[in-house]
């Protein structure tokens, strides 16, 4: 007779991790994938999406309270469960609110793998948050989101190749040009506020632009995920669209804040103050991935 193999502390381990996607599991209904079986441990794999966690990420860390956005709350909530077993996240914490407590816990988990600089923005990144779901066995990643080379350019400023793509869909949509006055990973700008700092962010000249032309612009770069607002001299700035790619993952602090106002139709300056945008303009809050999705 065989005797059967003792249960190994990686093995209860596995089971506890089990234990616990399961409990959570309840409320994500199709986002649940059934359970793999490897040797005597069974793991529940859960598909996070992760263009909803990035989204969350952005809109979530400015809110009062602990509200989700969107349908992201589920997703979340499996990302921190597994930063909770990694012992990044206070259990307490795991709530499907992706504000700055999880955040900091990201950064963290972030800066043990070795990251730095943007790289460690708390943001997910696509190989980050994959190693997270594998060495937890909590979920797998759908919907990556990856930005490309950091060192591409449009018209000859830098941006990467995510926000290059956006900005030549937006590009197509009108017949005039798109001309960048400011590129992304510009650091140092003080007119800027720290906005221009990481991924996903530009400037566009429309001084050649009438006023139609202006907003009609604004309204392409939305359409194709951008945060996009046309400041004025009202504002205290000379007439320029400023504009921040939805779900970018090397975006600054300052820049993620910003598509928290845009989500709720604010204008992404220090004032908060409701978006200038005539309607006509304004568009559907989107980004670059669901937009290619039709």
């Amino acid at each position: 007779m065989t005797s059967q193999p003792s249960e190994t502390p990686d093995t209860r381990s596995r089971r506890w991790l089990l234990r616990r996607a399961i409990m959570a599991a309840g409320g994500i209904g199709a986002a649940t994938v059934p359970a793999v079986f490897t040797g005597n441990a069974a793991h529940a794999a859960t598909a996070v999406d992760m263009e909803l966690v990035l989204v969350a990420a952005m809109v979530d860390p400015p809110k009062s309270g602990t509200g989700t956005t969107l349908t992201a709350g589920p997703h979340v909530k499996v990302v921190e469960q597994a930063l909770d077993a990694k012992n990044f996240l206070a259990a307490g914490s795991v709530d499907g609110h992706y504000g700055t407590t999880t955040i900091s816990a990201y950064s963290a988990y972030q800066k043990s793998l070795g990251y730095t600089g943007l790289d460690a923005n708390g943001i997910p990144g696509p190989t980050s948050l994959a190693k997270l779901g594998s060495d937890t066995g909590l979920f797998t990643v759908t919907r990556a989101i990856n930005v490309g080379s950091s060192t591409d350019s449009y018209g000859g400023r830098r941006v990467n190749t995510r926000t290059r793509n956006m900005l030549a869909a937006a590009d197509a949509k009108i017949s005039w040009s798109i001309t960048l006055t400011q590129g992304s990973y510009n650091t140092g700008n003080p007119s800027s506020a720290g906005t221009h700092d990481g991924g996903g962010v530009v400037d566009v000249n429309v001084g050649s632009m009438t006023a139609t032309q202006r907003w009609q612009t604004v309204k392409a770069m939305r359409d194709v995920g951008f945060a996009a607002w046309l400041r004025t001299p009202e504002q205290g700035f000379s007439y320029h669209i400023h504009a921040n790619a939805v779900g970018d993952t090397d975006m600054s602090g300052p820049a993620q804040a910003q598509v928290h106002d845009y989500f709720y139709g604010k204008n992404g300056l220090a004032s908060h103050a409701a978006d200038n945008t005539p309607s006509a303009y304004r568009g559907t809050f989107t980004w670059w991935e669901k937009y290619n999705r039709g």
